[in-house]
């Protein structure tokens, strides 16, 4: 399994061009939802990441242990990220809740 490197930071969703066709039918929830589906998977594929590089750390097929922590920080701080959007969303919600109509 061969890892690609480290891309630079990519915008979530293109805010110079807009297609109307897509955001007259899709309802505004679904970039709402892409997020957090974008999130997760970043969540697996980290995860997936590390627990490869610590095999084969374990099992001597890799000469550098670096890329077994700088694997783990990864996946440390994508599930940490998604909590922390988790977090943030039910806070939201709840203050949402609190309004009186």
């Amino acid at each position: 399994m061969e890892f690609s490197p480290i891309r630079p930071i990519e915008p979530l969703w293109d805010t110079t061009q807009t297609q109307p066709t897509e955001a007259a039918s899709a309802p505004a929830t679904s970039v709402f939802a892409n997020v957090f589906r974008q999130a997760i998977e970043n969540v697996r594929q980290t995860n997936a990441e590390q627990v490869y590089l610590e095999y084969q750390l374990s099992t001597g097929q890799l000469d550098n242990p670096a890329l077994v922590t700088t694997a783990t920080s990864k996946a440390t701080t994508a599930a940490l990220l998604l909590m922390e959007m988790r977090n943030k969303a039910i806070d939201t919600y709840n203050e949402l809740m609190r309004i009186s109509l």
